[in-house]
Formats: C-alpha cells, sequence, structure tokens
C-alpha cells in the first residue's frame, strides 16, 4: 500500500544560530541541497504518495521553495503557529491524516532504507506504532529505546545510564490512536512531545515495535555539524558532480570529492577541494582556495582568499586573499563552550570582508556583519556589526 506522510519541519535549531537566523534548520544545505529536500526524497524512493508538511519557523522559506508538489508527490501545508513540541506539531497535522501514516522529522538526514524498514515492519506487525531505530554507542544527545524481541518497553530522552539503548531515529509509523495519547500526555515546559504521547501508549498496553535499521541516519545539531553531513553524501557519492552550467576555468584544479551547483564560476589558478560543497551561483576567484567546505548560494570568495573548514550562508562575499586557516579552535554556542572543535569559522548570511582580513578558528559571525579590510576576526560577533583591525 502507498501511505501518506507527514514531515515535522516547523522548528527553527537554535544551536544552529546564527544560520537559522532567516530560515529553518530543515531548509539548511545538506552538501548543496536542502535536508529538506533529502528527506523528501527518501520518503518518495520508499514509496509514499503523499505529504503533509508541518511548518512553523520561517516558513515561507519552506513553502516558497518546494510549492505544491516535489517530484510529482503532492504536498499539503499545516502550520503550528507556537512552536509546542513534537507532539504538538503532529496534532496540527491530524485533519490531513487518514488512517496510519508516516511521520519523521524534517531536520535530520535519513535514507529511504530506515523509511522502508518501518513499513515493512509496520504492516508485518498489529502494533500501534512502530518506530525506527539505529546503533549507536553514545545516544544521551537523543532519544534511546529499550527492545525486548522487538517490542519497545521504553523510550528515555537523553538517557545517561549504561543500558543497551537504540537510538531513535525520528521515523514512524502511527495508527490513529497515537493523536488521542499525545493529548492525554502531560505537557512539560509548555510542551507536548511526542516522544511522551508514544510512553502513554506504552503506559495503556498498546503493542509499540521497533525495527533497527541499517539506514544513514545524520543529525545536524551544531553549525560545524553541516562539514561532517557535506564529508559523508560526497564519500557515499550521493553528491558527487559539477553542473552543467557551472563554469571551471582550464587553470583551476578540482580536487573530488566536491559538487558544484548551478551557475557557479571557478576562476583560473583556484583550487576546489577536497570535500567542497558549493551551492548555486557561487564564485570562486583566480588562485583562491577552498577544502573542505559548505558555500550556500550567492556566495562570493574573492581573488588570492583561502578558505577552510569553513561554513557560510547565502550571498557571503570573502573578499580578496582573505584567510579562514581552519580548526581547530573554541567555539561558543549560547552558554557553552566546544573546545578544540574542526570549524574555521561560520559566516551567516550576508557577511562580507573588505579583504586582507583574518578569521581566527572558531569564529562565528552573525548575519550582516562587515569585516573591514586587515582585521582579525575571532569568537562570535554579532548580527550587522562592523569590525575593524
Amino acid at each position: 500500500m502507498g501511505y501518506s506522510a507527514v514531515v515535522l519541519a516547523a522548528g527553527e535549531g537554535r544551536r544552529l544560530r546564527p544560520l537559522t537566523t532567516h530560515r529553518p534548520k530543515p531548509m539548511l544545505p545538506a552538501a548543496t541541497k536542502p535536508i529538506l529536500e533529502h528527506v523528501f526524497d527518501a520518503l518518495i524512493d520508499a514509496g509514499v504518495t503523499d505529504i503533509t508538511v508541518v511548518v512553523g519557523y520561517r516558513r515561507t522559506r519552506v513553502q516558497s521553495e518546494f510549492g505544491p508538489s516535489y517530484r510529482d508527490v503532492p504536498l499539503t501545508y499545516v502550520t503550528q503557529d507556537k512552536q509546542l513540541g513534537s507532539g504538538h506539531a503532529l496534532l496540527s497535522a491530524e485533519p490531513a491524516i487518514e488512517g496510519a501514516a508516516l511521520v519523521v522529522n524534517g531536520d535530520q538526514l535519513i535514507d529511504s532504507r530506515i523509511i522502508e524498514d518501518v513499513i515493512a515492519a509496520h504492516d508485518r506487525e498489529s502494533a500501534t506504532a512502530t518506530l525506527g531505530l539505529v546503533r549507536r554507542a553514545d545516544v544521551t544527545r537523543y532519544g534511546g529505546v529499550l527492545l525486548e524481541d522487538g517490542t519497545v518497553t521504553e523510550i528515555v530522552e537523553n538517557p545517561r545510564d549504561d543500558r543497551g539503548y537504540q537510538l531513535n531515529a525520528g521515523v514512524y509509523a502511527f495508527e490513529p490512536a497515537v493523536f488521542e495519547a499525545i493529548r492525554r500526555s502531560e505537557p512539560r515546559a509548555g510542551e507536548q512531545s511526542l516522544v511522551d504521547g508514544i510512553a502513554t501508549l506504552l503506559e495503556a498496553d498498546e503493542e509499540v515495535r521497533g525495527v533497527v535499521s541499517e539506514g544513514t541516519w545524520i543529525d545536524a545539531t551544531y553549525p560545524w555539524d553541516l562539514l561532517r553531513i557535506a564529508d559523508d553524501l560526497l564519500e557515499d557519492g550521493e553528491e558527487r558532480q559539477i553542473a552543467a552550467s557551472a563554469s571551471v576555468h582550464e587553470d583551476a584544479t578540482v580536487v573530488e570529492p566536491v559538487v558544484i551547483d548551478d551557475d557557479c564560476v571557478v576562476g583560473p589558478g583556484a583550487v576546489v577541494g577536497p570535500n567542497v560543497s558549493l551551492g548555486e551561483n557561487v564564485t570562486i576567484g583566480s588562485n583562491a582556495t577552498v577544502e573542505r567546505s559548505v558555500l550556500d548560494a550567492d556566495t562570493r570568495v574573492d581573488n588570492g582568499a583561502t578558505i577552510r573548514d569553513c561554513v557560510t550562508g547565502r550571498g557571503v562575499g570573502i573578499g580578496p586573499n582573505s584567510t579562514v586557516a581552519g580548526g581547530p579552535g573554541d567555539v561558543e554556542i549560547g552558554d557553552r563552550v566546544h573546545r578544540e572543535t574542526i570549524l574555521g569559522a561560520v559566516l551567516a548570511d550576508h557577511v562580507r570582508d573588505i579583504g586582507g582580513v583574518t578569521y581566527e578558528p572558531g569564529t562565528v559571525v552573525g548575519h550582516g556583519a562587515v569585516c573591514h579590510g586587515g582585521s582579525t576576526v575571532s569568537g562570535t560577533i554579532v548580527a550587522d556589526a562592523e569590525v575593524w583591525s
């Protein structure tokens, strides 16, 4: 049977700021395509016939990107006006669902194997819910699930004990009873959690199954995770190409694996790669060097610049002879400092420098900031700031 799917794509992704200042986490680039596009591809490849997308934070960025359909599969949008948890997000989609439905997170990379495994298990068993799981040594940042002979016995957010948890991959098949279970579960900190709804099903002795999949699951929690996601996609060969509309000078050097999207320009003497993703309309100037970086659409790297371990937003301008030397460095996200992180710099949307700028490892620059010629930039720079030497 063809399944309907619900994709939860309403959240912001606060720990990915400042990249999420103007767009939700699902629209950040996994190599050159939004994470959400990879999720849609996985669902459709697994046989899904229609998709309901729950949007909220910066929802127009999702709707304008994809419109009413994707790969001839209809997309229906429902709005979660306030981001009050994953369970609340699913309840927002209830009127659009008839019968069993797949539910997936729209901000994590999954491949079709996990979805296919969940569908097969749910069709085979008479369960109220079936959870897609993957093996991970450390599940403390995510959800842990305990299984006995394929039956879920317990689901725990951020577990700290050493029991034999499988990681909750955020891929579910649900019967309609899940909606009432979410409504019955007690909100925590004003939010209704999907995990708490599943726990309510367990308390009611409903059959909840889990299937451990060998499929790929990757989450971007912090900005530097976008480098790791791109690495995985490039090394797996899922993204390794130069678009026909791209212009790469005959004197440039391209070191695979790379992906160079539509309308990119790579100038003479430039070196691009390995492990570089250039979004649409990116320009790499003459004699510039770009290694292990994700440069989003409309970014320009001017002549003679050197860029390593860098993530940019859209419309970033890196001036001539500027340098992002690469990690490791200490990165401050919120009230936490991440030590020795491999990250040259994060440059949010429309950051620009005048040239001759040096970015210390771990630098995070907020959207619209301007770094003046010859300056050295370090730490966290707020939006629209001006940095002088």
